[in-house]
């Protein structure tokens, strides 16, 4: 592999002209499709093979109109204090609202009437109208939502409260100002690592070009495809880390190169054979990571993972053709490894020529710190470890649900509509179920449904079970149960699984089938199903990567170890996600106005996602170690090289990569920003307590152990040449076709 990386690098520095223009033409390309792209149609939310599916399948089928899953507003009137709803006055400026909200929209399906919907509180203080729309929230447009914000301004008036839930006020998630200064942080970084503002800006410019490709492409499929809001935000967030570090990393290893006095075309070739490799198996990790999410079977979950895969694929194209390419047109304004450009050396520079006697190198600090570990390695051991199961101890106690409207910022609309709804007719009202019955084949399906209505009336934590409402072909009845404990609590879940047990019972006495679905019976089914893939969905990714890895490094142990540390780094960031979203610890500080539970998603998430990340450190650091290792040195000494020559880098691409995920932390969606603390975290973690302290710990304590592969396993597996040996003698090769200037360029 590392020959034929050579080749294309160098090849990609010669002909950069053509591969500049492919990747523009392909920019170009993506953007024209993303600009007239059709807005996507729906962003469905199925569970395959769930009870709440099965039951929204089953209404779609014999009662469509019931099972409508158009955006839908709640729209909650408040009267001021010592006056009701139900005032005449009051009663008559409401009416008239609805009217409104009626009227307002041709996308507007129905508004009921509080008044003849019984949708007003005990105390006659507060009342709500639910408004229903043709089309889903994504399909809703920007005249739609003004016309529902409009109307309900002119509501405000005498001192009525009128705020507004549901999804038709949902708004695109934004980041704000954090993001960019995520972007900044990675810049300032990388002007440190190099030196030089132009080799700096060559990560940043692969990167936002990778991203710009993958989010374009993501934009101009999401009407085919049904891709969520959600996904471009994801691919954005890894394609900018993972595209700045891939990048970083070749651009390093060519400034290697080059202070060893080679051309630069060969420098080239030689940074994408030995980098470039270590940038590809790294990719293969974090692309198996992200496609094995398929295995959970929730289609939404699936196309996030594959999206993200392709902007990850891209980034790692992008480094092994853009980067030489860049590189070839930079020329000598990208300086070799330990020349300081005038930007932060030249002082320095001009002390040192005035200093007599040259001065041997200082050891750098990766070199120090490695020296330090490789002495002390089980006290650094023990300590890494119980640093990270500290962290990890709040996983014991993680709570798993979906977010609903009670976990927004106080000062939206659509939290104070939650919690004007919770205190005046209860928590339940936020969330209400629906039990689905089919009574097809019963001998008598309206005594059999009032019978079902009665026992769920009759169970703790239910609030209150409507009449029975049929479909024209009266074979499935409906009942709206609303609970007494708020949508996310474990009560209501509890009450779920009670239903369900009852049904059971119900079925084998009559034939009749309930089954219970809505909004929260989904959440729930969705907590469930994502738990009972977890194991399964660990168990192959980390197989997979661990089979990758026994080629990369041609070891068994060095894999194995890369797994465990893995599984310390990722339970630590989890347990630090519950301290914050949870518990609320330093939640003030991250912008986290309501804890509740974790996103559903965010356990398998985290595991995909951080797995595939934290096998590019060590992909990136102990290649290096293997190298010096195969080329010679002892196992003490090939870590500390591993350091020497990659510590710095390594360091620098987490903090980028941390700088990048903290950014998403400033989203105004609640999803998007545990997802960007928790990778930030975790990052963090793995990078400078698994990689950087037991990784050289570890290595250390087995010695040449480390290396050790049976040697049945080690005929039969491909040589994948990581290291760059086939490089050895390719020295001043492809260089005597005439094209010197071209490399002195």
């Amino acid at each position: 592999m590392a020959t034929f990386l050579y080749k294309l690098g160098r090849l990609a520095f010669r002909r950069r002209h053509f591969v500049a223009l492919i990747w523009v033409a392909l920019l170009t390309l993506a953007g024209v499709g993303a600009a007239s792209a059709p807005t996507a149609a729906s962003n469905s939310f199925s569970i395959p093979g769930t009870e709440a599916q099965r039951a929204f399948d089953l209404l779609e089928q014999r009662a469509p109109e019931a099972s409508a899953d158009g955006a839908s507003a709640r729209v909650v009137f408040k009267a001021p204090d010592g006056a009701k709803v139900t005032d005449p006055d009051r009663k008559a400026a409401i009416e008239k609202t609805v009217a409104a909200l009626g009227s307002g929209s041709d996308q507007v399906a129905a508004a009921a009437d509080p008044f003849a919907a019984k949708a007003v509180s005990k105390d006659g203080t507060t009342a709500y109208a639910s408004v229903t729309y043709k089309v889903t929230s994504m399909e809703l447009t920007d005249d739609s939502r003004d016309a529902l914000e409009k109307t309900t301004d002119e509501a405000r008036t005498d001192g009525m409260t009128v705020e507004v839930g549901g999804d038709a006020l949902q708004a695109m998630p934004h980041t704000g100002a954090t993001e960019i200064i995520g972007i900044a942080v990675a810049a300032v970084v990388l002007v440190i690592t190099f030196g030089s503002l132009v080799a700096a800006g060559l990560p940043l410019l692969t990167a936002l070009i990778g991203v710009g490709i993958g989010v374009s492409s993501i934009t101009a499929l999401a009407s085919a495809l049904d891709l969520g809001s959600t996904t471009s935000t994801l691919a954005m967030m890894i394609g900018l880390a993972v595209g700045i570090d891939y990048a970083l990393f070749i651009v390093s290893r060519y400034r290697a190169e080059l202070a060893e006095g080679r051309e630069r075309e060969d420098a080239a070739g030689r940074a994408v054979g030995t980098a470039g490799s270590a940038v590809v198996f790294a990719g293969l990790t974090v692309v198996i990571a992200l496609v094995g999410l398929a295995v959970v079977n929730i289609p939404m979950l699936t196309k996030m993972g594959t999206a993200a895969a392709g902007t990850v694929a891209i980034a790692v194209l992008i480094a092994l053709t853009m980067i030489p390419a860049l590189l070839g047109y930079a020329g000598r304004k990208v300086k070799p490894a330990g020349e300081k450009s005038k930007l932060l050396g030249g002082r320095r520079a001009a002390a040192g020529a005035g200093g007599g006697a040259e001065r041997p190198a200082k050891e750098n600090l990766g070199t120090r710190w490695a020296r330090f570990v490789v002495r002390r390695p089980v006290a650094v051991l023990l300590l890494g470890v119980l640093g990270l199961g500290a962290a990890a101890v709040p996983v014991a106690q993680l709570e798993l649900g979906l977010p609903d409207d009670g976990a927004q910022p106080t000062s939206t609309t659509q939290r104070k509509a939650y919690d004007l709804i919770a205190d005046n007719f209860g928590p339940g009202f936020n969330g209400p179920l629906m039990t689905v019955t089919d009574l097809k084949g019963v001998d008598d399906p309206k005594g059999e449904a009032a019978a079902v209505q009665k026992k769920i009336a009759g169970m703790d934590d239910v609030l209150s079970a409507s009449p029975p409402q049929f479909n024209k072909a009266g074979d499935t009845a409906m009942i709206t149960v609303v609970p007494s404990s708020k949508p996310s609590g474990t009560e209501t879940e509890d009450l779920v699984h009670a239903i369900r047990a009852e049904a059971k019972d119900v079925k084998a006495d009559s034939g009749a089938d309930v089954m219970v679905t809505g909004s929260t019976a989904m959440n729930i089914d969705v907590s469930q199903k994502l738990n009972d893939a977890l194991l399964p969905y660990l168990a192959l990714v980390v197989g997979l990567a661990f089979l990758l890895l026994i080629v990369v490094f041609r070891s068994i142990l060095v894999p194995l170890k890369a797994a465990l540390g893995f599984l310390l780094s990722v339970l630590a960031a989890l347990g630090a996600v519950v301290a914050v979203f949870q518990w609320g610890w330093l939640g003030s500080l991250f912008g986290v106005e309501q804890t509740g539970p974790i996103m559903s998603m965010m356990p398998i998430f985290m595991v995909g996602v951080v797995f595939g990340l934290a096998m590019d450190y060590e992909v990136f650091l102990v290649t290096r170690m293997r190298e010096a290792y195969v080329h010679g040195e002892s196992p003490h000494e090939a870590i500390v090289t591993g350091f020497k020559h990659g510590a710095r880098v390594v360091s620098a691409a987490a903090v980028i990569m941390i700088a990048v995920f903290a950014g998403f932390i400033g989203s105004s969606e609640q999803m998007v920003k545990m997802i960007g603390f928790g990778l930030a975290i975790a990052v963090f973690f793995d990078a400078f307590i698994v990689r950087m302290a037991l990784v050289p710990a570890v290595l250390a304590l087995l010695g040449r152990k480390a290396w050790w592969l049976p040697k049945w396993l080690d005929r039969t597996m491909p040589n994948v040449d990581v290291e760059g040996e086939g490089l050895r003698d390719t020295a001043g090769q492809g260089d005597s076709d005439g094209k010197r200037e071209l490399v002195n360029a």
